[in-house]
Protein backbone atom coordinates (compact mmCIF):
# COMPACT_ATOMS: atom_id res chain seq x y z
CA UNK A 1 0.00 0.00 0.00
CA UNK A 2 1.20 3.40 -1.01
CA UNK A 3 1.08 5.93 1.71
CA UNK A 4 0.41 9.59 0.52
CA UNK A 5 2.15 12.35 2.84
CA UNK A 6 1.61 15.88 2.30
CA UNK A 7 4.77 17.59 1.80
CA UNK A 8 6.64 19.31 4.80
CA UNK A 9 5.80 22.67 4.99
CA UNK A 10 7.74 25.31 2.72
CA UNK A 11 10.42 26.48 5.03
CA UNK A 12 11.39 30.33 4.92
CA UNK A 13 15.29 30.90 5.76
CA UNK A 14 15.71 33.69 8.05
CA UNK A 15 11.83 32.59 9.91
CA UNK A 16 11.98 32.30 13.40
CA UNK A 17 9.32 29.01 14.79
CA UNK A 18 6.26 29.84 16.56
CA UNK A 19 6.16 29.18 19.40
CA UNK A 20 2.89 30.61 21.02
CA UNK A 21 0.62 33.24 20.49
CA UNK A 22 2.88 36.75 21.53
CA UNK A 23 1.09 39.52 22.76
CA UNK A 24 -0.66 41.87 20.39
CA UNK A 25 0.85 45.85 20.50
CA UNK A 26 -1.29 48.68 21.48
CA UNK A 27 -2.78 49.69 18.29
CA UNK A 28 -1.13 53.30 18.33
CA UNK A 29 2.24 51.57 18.83
CA UNK A 30 2.69 53.68 21.75
CA UNK A 31 4.05 51.45 24.70
CA UNK A 32 2.69 51.53 27.69
CA UNK A 33 5.17 54.38 29.15
CA UNK A 34 4.27 56.69 26.26
CA UNK A 35 0.68 56.00 26.42
CA UNK A 36 0.11 56.75 30.09
CA UNK A 37 2.39 59.88 29.48
CA UNK A 38 -0.36 60.61 27.37
CA UNK A 39 -2.85 60.06 30.21
CA UNK A 40 -1.49 61.67 32.90
CA UNK A 41 -2.90 65.19 32.02
CA UNK A 42 -5.90 63.76 31.75
CA UNK A 43 -5.42 62.40 35.40
CA UNK A 44 -4.28 65.11 36.89
CA UNK A 45 -7.03 67.53 35.63
CA UNK A 46 -9.85 64.87 37.04
CA UNK A 47 -8.11 65.03 40.22
CA UNK A 48 -7.83 68.39 40.59
CA UNK A 49 -11.45 69.82 39.34
CA UNK A 50 -13.20 66.48 40.31
CA UNK A 51 -12.17 64.12 43.10
CA UNK A 52 -10.10 66.65 45.17
CA UNK A 53 -13.29 69.14 45.04
CA UNK A 54 -15.82 66.43 46.06
CA UNK A 55 -13.44 64.61 49.63
CA UNK A 56 -12.94 68.34 50.36
CA UNK A 57 -16.98 68.59 50.32
CA UNK A 58 -17.51 65.41 52.43
CA UNK A 59 -15.14 66.75 54.51
CA UNK A 60 -16.61 70.17 55.05
CA UNK A 61 -19.94 68.33 55.27
CA UNK A 62 -18.63 67.02 58.79
CA UNK A 63 -17.60 70.45 60.15
CA UNK A 64 -18.97 73.56 61.05
CA UNK A 65 -16.97 75.60 58.69
CA UNK A 66 -18.11 79.12 57.71
CA UNK A 67 -17.05 81.85 55.63
CA UNK A 68 -16.63 84.43 58.72
CA UNK A 69 -16.12 84.22 62.59
CA UNK A 70 -14.49 82.11 64.70
CA UNK A 71 -15.58 79.20 62.59
CA UNK A 72 -13.87 79.99 59.49
CA UNK A 73 -10.22 80.38 60.77
CA UNK A 74 -10.95 77.28 63.69
CA UNK A 75 -13.80 74.90 62.10
CA UNK A 76 -14.72 71.83 64.57
CA UNK A 77 -15.61 68.20 63.40
CA UNK A 78 -19.36 67.91 64.34
CA UNK A 79 -20.14 64.59 62.99
CA UNK A 80 -23.48 63.91 61.44
CA UNK A 81 -25.36 67.21 62.94
CA UNK A 82 -25.18 68.99 59.48
CA UNK A 83 -27.37 66.18 57.95
CA UNK A 84 -29.31 65.31 60.47
CA UNK A 85 -30.53 69.42 60.56
CA UNK A 86 -30.82 69.49 56.96
CA UNK A 87 -33.13 65.88 56.75
CA UNK A 88 -34.52 67.55 59.99
CA UNK A 89 -35.26 71.40 58.10
CA UNK A 90 -38.55 71.72 56.31
CA UNK A 91 -36.94 74.56 54.01
CA UNK A 92 -34.67 71.61 52.70
CA UNK A 93 -37.75 69.16 52.34
CA UNK A 94 -39.71 71.49 50.50
CA UNK A 95 -37.15 72.49 48.44
CA UNK A 96 -36.34 68.81 47.18
CA UNK A 97 -39.64 68.48 46.57
CA UNK A 98 -39.53 71.41 44.59
CA UNK A 99 -36.52 70.07 42.66
CA UNK A 100 -38.10 66.72 41.91
CA UNK A 101 -40.91 68.85 40.44
CA UNK A 102 -38.47 70.46 38.17
CA UNK A 103 -36.83 67.18 37.00
CA UNK A 104 -40.27 65.93 36.31
CA UNK A 105 -41.51 68.81 34.22
CA UNK A 106 -38.50 70.30 32.76
CA UNK A 107 -36.46 66.90 32.14
CA UNK A 108 -38.52 64.25 31.81
CA UNK A 109 -41.77 65.31 30.45
CA UNK A 110 -40.58 68.84 29.17
CA UNK A 111 -37.50 67.89 27.31
CA UNK A 112 -37.64 64.45 26.45
CA UNK A 113 -41.08 65.04 25.11
CA UNK A 114 -40.82 68.56 23.49
CA UNK A 115 -37.25 67.10 21.66
CA UNK A 116 -38.93 63.54 20.96
CA UNK A 117 -41.86 65.75 18.85
CA UNK A 118 -39.53 67.91 17.14
CA UNK A 119 -37.43 64.75 15.91
CA UNK A 120 -40.49 62.79 15.09
CA UNK A 121 -42.15 65.67 13.29
CA UNK A 122 -39.16 66.33 10.96
CA UNK A 123 -37.88 62.87 10.85
CA UNK A 124 -39.05 63.00 6.72
CA UNK A 125 -38.79 66.66 6.46
CA UNK A 126 -35.66 67.58 3.98
CA UNK A 127 -35.48 71.31 2.93
CA UNK A 128 -35.07 74.79 4.47
CA UNK A 129 -38.13 73.70 6.73
CA UNK A 130 -36.34 71.22 8.72
CA UNK A 131 -33.06 73.61 8.47
CA UNK A 132 -34.42 76.48 10.02
CA UNK A 133 -36.84 74.26 13.05
CA UNK A 134 -33.39 72.82 14.20
CA UNK A 135 -31.33 76.09 14.19
CA UNK A 136 -33.97 77.93 16.61
CA UNK A 137 -33.68 74.92 18.63
CA UNK A 138 -29.96 75.15 18.45
CA UNK A 139 -29.79 78.45 19.24
CA UNK A 140 -31.64 78.41 22.35
CA UNK A 141 -29.35 76.06 23.94
CA UNK A 142 -26.23 77.97 22.84
CA UNK A 143 -26.80 80.76 24.62
CA UNK A 144 -25.44 81.68 27.35
CA UNK A 145 -27.81 81.26 30.54
CA UNK A 146 -27.88 84.90 31.42
CA UNK A 147 -28.82 85.92 27.97
CA UNK A 148 -31.54 83.46 27.88
CA UNK A 149 -32.89 84.64 31.24
CA UNK A 150 -33.20 88.43 30.13
CA UNK A 151 -34.93 87.39 27.07
CA UNK A 152 -37.75 85.22 29.42
CA UNK A 153 -37.39 88.01 32.07
CA UNK A 154 -38.37 90.48 29.35
CA UNK A 155 -41.39 87.98 27.89
CA UNK A 156 -43.10 87.23 31.28
CA UNK A 157 -42.53 90.91 32.63
CA UNK A 158 -45.42 92.29 34.27
CA UNK A 159 -46.10 95.73 32.85
CA UNK A 160 -44.10 95.21 29.32
CA UNK A 161 -43.80 92.02 28.57
CA UNK A 162 -44.32 90.34 25.36
CA UNK A 163 -46.59 87.23 26.77
CA UNK A 164 -49.11 89.73 28.07
CA UNK A 165 -49.20 91.64 25.06
CA UNK A 166 -49.55 88.61 22.66
CA UNK A 167 -52.40 87.38 25.25
CA UNK A 168 -54.10 91.18 25.92
CA UNK A 169 -53.91 90.12 29.55
CA UNK A 170 -51.96 92.92 31.01
CA UNK A 171 -50.93 93.06 34.53
CA UNK A 172 -50.43 89.19 34.82
CA UNK A 173 -47.24 88.71 37.06
CA UNK A 174 -46.26 85.60 35.50
CA UNK A 175 -42.87 85.23 38.02
CA UNK A 176 -44.43 85.92 40.69
CA UNK A 177 -47.85 84.32 40.45
CA UNK A 178 -46.75 81.33 38.68
CA UNK A 179 -43.20 80.55 39.76
CA UNK A 180 -42.57 76.90 39.04
CA UNK A 181 -44.37 76.93 35.55
CA UNK A 182 -41.91 80.00 34.63
CA UNK A 183 -38.82 78.09 35.76
CA UNK A 184 -39.95 74.59 33.92
CA UNK A 185 -40.92 75.96 30.73
CA UNK A 186 -37.83 78.20 30.90
CA UNK A 187 -35.70 75.08 31.28
CA UNK A 188 -37.44 73.14 28.59
CA UNK A 189 -37.37 75.81 26.09
CA UNK A 190 -33.54 76.16 26.61
CA UNK A 191 -32.81 73.03 27.00
CA UNK A 192 -34.42 70.75 24.39
CA UNK A 193 -32.37 70.73 21.85
CA UNK A 194 -30.29 67.91 23.20
CA UNK A 195 -33.16 65.74 23.20
CA UNK A 196 -34.21 66.87 19.70
CA UNK A 197 -30.26 65.44 18.32
CA UNK A 198 -30.24 62.52 19.93
CA UNK A 199 -33.60 61.34 18.98
CA UNK A 200 -33.03 62.32 15.37
CA UNK A 201 -30.34 60.28 15.50
CA UNK A 202 -32.21 57.53 16.80
CA UNK A 203 -35.22 57.49 14.33
CA UNK A 204 -32.70 57.03 11.89
CA UNK A 205 -32.68 53.08 13.15
CA UNK A 206 -36.05 52.50 12.81
CA UNK A 207 -36.43 51.01 9.07
CA UNK A 208 -39.14 53.30 7.05
CA UNK A 209 -40.29 50.17 5.59
CA UNK A 210 -41.99 48.83 9.41
CA UNK A 211 -43.39 52.48 9.82
CA UNK A 212 -44.78 52.06 6.54
CA UNK A 213 -46.13 48.04 6.74
CA UNK A 214 -47.58 49.44 10.20
CA UNK A 215 -49.76 52.06 8.50
CA UNK A 216 -50.75 50.53 5.79
CA UNK A 217 -52.24 47.28 8.36
CA UNK A 218 -53.95 49.91 10.00
CA UNK A 219 -52.22 50.86 12.76
CA UNK A 220 -52.40 54.26 14.34
CA UNK A 221 -49.58 57.13 15.28
CA UNK A 222 -50.16 55.89 18.66
CA UNK A 223 -49.69 52.00 17.51
CA UNK A 224 -46.72 52.98 15.35
CA UNK A 225 -44.83 54.72 18.34
CA UNK A 226 -45.68 51.88 20.74
CA UNK A 227 -45.12 49.04 18.59
CA UNK A 228 -42.65 49.94 16.29
CA UNK A 229 -40.80 52.90 17.01
CA UNK A 230 -40.69 53.31 21.23
CA UNK A 231 -39.06 49.08 21.49
CA UNK A 232 -36.04 49.97 19.19
CA UNK A 233 -35.19 53.22 20.34
CA UNK A 234 -36.09 52.15 24.14
CA UNK A 235 -32.51 52.43 24.87
CA UNK A 236 -31.96 56.12 23.65
CA UNK A 237 -34.63 57.54 25.26
CA UNK A 238 -33.64 56.24 28.80
CA UNK A 239 -29.80 56.96 27.87
CA UNK A 240 -31.75 60.59 27.26
CA UNK A 241 -33.23 60.47 30.64
CA UNK A 242 -30.27 59.70 32.52
CA UNK A 243 -28.39 62.43 31.34
CA UNK A 244 -31.18 65.53 31.10
CA UNK A 245 -32.38 64.22 34.34
CA UNK A 246 -29.25 64.62 36.28
CA UNK A 247 -28.22 68.18 34.44
CA UNK A 248 -31.53 69.56 35.25
CA UNK A 249 -31.48 68.53 38.90
CA UNK A 250 -28.38 70.48 39.28
CA UNK A 251 -29.21 73.31 37.18
CA UNK A 252 -28.79 76.66 38.91
CA UNK A 253 -29.76 78.75 35.92
CA UNK A 254 -33.75 79.21 37.59
CA UNK A 255 -32.13 81.15 39.87
CA UNK A 256 -31.43 83.93 37.20
CA UNK A 257 -34.84 84.65 36.55
CA UNK A 258 -36.37 84.00 40.30
CA UNK A 259 -33.82 83.86 42.54
CA UNK A 260 -35.78 81.01 44.38
CA UNK A 261 -38.72 83.06 45.04
CA UNK A 262 -41.33 84.41 45.98
CA UNK A 263 -41.21 83.31 49.45
CA UNK A 264 -38.96 80.23 48.04
CA UNK A 265 -41.71 79.23 45.84
CA UNK A 266 -39.19 77.97 43.36
CA UNK A 267 -35.94 77.45 45.71
CA UNK A 268 -34.93 74.14 44.13
CA UNK A 269 -31.84 72.84 45.63
CA UNK A 270 -29.30 73.90 43.76
CA UNK A 271 -30.38 77.67 44.64
CA UNK A 272 -31.15 76.50 48.31
CA UNK A 273 -27.24 75.42 48.66
CA UNK A 274 -26.37 78.56 47.50
CA UNK A 275 -28.25 80.95 49.89
CA UNK A 276 -27.05 78.45 52.92
CA UNK A 277 -23.47 78.25 51.85
CA UNK A 278 -22.64 81.80 50.07
CA UNK A 279 -25.47 83.92 51.13
CA UNK A 280 -25.71 82.19 54.32
CA UNK A 281 -21.75 81.74 54.91
CA UNK A 282 -22.72 77.93 56.29
CA UNK A 283 -19.87 76.41 53.90
CA UNK A 284 -20.42 73.16 56.23
CA UNK A 285 -23.83 72.77 56.25
CA UNK A 286 -24.25 73.45 52.53
CA UNK A 287 -21.31 70.88 51.98
CA UNK A 288 -23.34 68.67 53.72
CA UNK A 289 -26.67 69.25 51.69
CA UNK A 290 -24.40 69.21 48.78
CA UNK A 291 -23.17 65.68 49.36
CA UNK A 292 -27.35 64.73 49.73
CA UNK A 293 -27.75 65.81 46.18
CA UNK A 294 -25.06 64.24 45.07
CA UNK A 295 -26.26 60.60 46.95
CA UNK A 296 -29.57 61.70 45.30
CA UNK A 297 -27.84 61.76 41.68
CA UNK A 298 -26.47 58.19 42.23
CA UNK A 299 -29.96 56.92 42.59
CA UNK A 300 -31.49 58.68 39.51
CA UNK A 301 -28.25 56.77 38.40
CA UNK A 302 -28.66 53.65 39.32
CA UNK A 303 -32.86 53.74 38.58
CA UNK A 304 -31.93 54.13 34.91
CA UNK A 305 -28.94 52.17 34.60
CA UNK A 306 -31.34 49.29 36.63
CA UNK A 307 -34.08 49.87 33.59
CA UNK A 308 -31.22 49.71 31.02
CA UNK A 309 -29.58 46.58 32.04
CA UNK A 310 -33.13 44.73 32.16
CA UNK A 311 -33.40 45.64 28.43
CA UNK A 312 -30.15 44.80 27.32
CA UNK A 313 -31.59 41.50 29.07
CA UNK A 314 -34.58 40.85 27.51
CA UNK A 315 -32.78 41.43 24.36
Amino acid sequence: MVRVTSPPDEVVEGARPVTGASPAPDAAGLGRARATGFLVPAMVLILVFLVVPAVWTIYLGVTNYRLTGLAAAHPEVVGLDNYTQALGDERFRTSLLLTLQFVLGSAVIGQAGLGFAIAFALRDRRGPLRRVVEGFVLLSWILPSSVVAFLWIALLDRDAGTLNALLGIPGTAWLLDHPMLSIIIFNTWRGTAFSMMLYAAALENVPRSHLETARLAGASTGQQLRDVVFPRIRGHVLTNLLLISLWTFNDFAPFLITAGGPEQRSEILPVYVYKVALSGGELGFGAAISFIMLLLNLLIALVYLRMLGRRKEAA
